[in-house]
This record gives C-alpha cells, sequence and structure tokens, in this order.
C-alpha cells in the first residue's frame, strides 16, 4: 500500500459537523461546528465559517474557497464579498506567477545548437 493511503487516518481530536447555507446566487458558507469524538458538540473549539463562490474565465468556471472570521452566520454573510474579492485577488496572483515561471522555462537554443539545427555543423553536403 503507497505511504499516501497509509496516511489515511481519520483525525476523532478535529471532527466537525457541517451545514452548508446558500443565497442560490452567489454562493455558498460552510459553518464547521466542533464535535468530540463521541458526536456531541465541543464547545471548546471556535466555530468556523467558510465562503465558497465561481468566476466564470474564458478557461471555464474557477472554483474560489476562502476561510471567513466570522464568530456567526451573520457576520459571515456580511464579509463574504470581502474576502470573496481578497481571495480571487490572490488566486489571479498566483495563476499570474505561474505563468511567468510557465514562460521563463521555455528553453532557448544558443546560437550553436541553433547552427546545428540549421545545417550550419560540420559536415557537408556537396
Amino acid at each position: 500500500m503507497p505511504d499516501d493511503v497509509a496516511q489515511l487516518e481519520f483525525d476523532l481530536q478535529e471532527l466537525c459537523r457541517e451545514e452548508v447555507f446558500t443565497d442560490q446566487r452567489v454562493g455558498t458558507i460552510r459553518r464547521l461546528i466542533p464535535l468530540r469524538p463521541d458526536g456531541s458538540d465541543d464547545p471548546s473549539r471556535p466555530v468556523r465559517f467558510y465562503g465558497e463562490t465561481s468566476i466564470l474565465t474564458p478557461a471555464g468556471t474557477l472554483p474560489v474557497s476562502f476561510p471567513l472570521d466570522a464568530a456567526t452566520l451573520e457576520e459571515a454573510a456580511k464579509k463574504f464579498a470581502s474576502s470573496a474579492r481578497a481571495a480571487l485577488d490572490e488566486t489571479l496572483r498566483q495563476l499570474r506567477e505561474l505563468r511567468q515561471q510557465a514562460a521563463s522555462s521555455i528553453v532557448v537554443p544558443d546560437a550553436t545548437t541553433a547552427a546545428n539545427l540549421r545545417g550550419g555543423g560540420k559536415i557537408q553536403i556537396p
């Protein structure tokens, strides 16, 4: 069995119940409620909120997920737009960086290699 599969051990100390809310227009908010291993609520850990939306691009739909620093669902909903904008800006920055890295990794032959490709090598054809 590959090491990756052996690492798929379920962490009972990080259990959460997930609730999903949507406005059926711009996205969803996920609320993660911490649980004890027996399935009861764990008030010693904070409830966490995450937003999800998708952006239409020329290459297709781009899903964007982001944490929402909020204590309540109402607060999460109010922070949704600004957090989505920040996550999208960061995603676009990363895509630009990847594009630049890919462009700079193009191998350009030096003058000697280019001459050999054009037949400028030592072999002469009469």
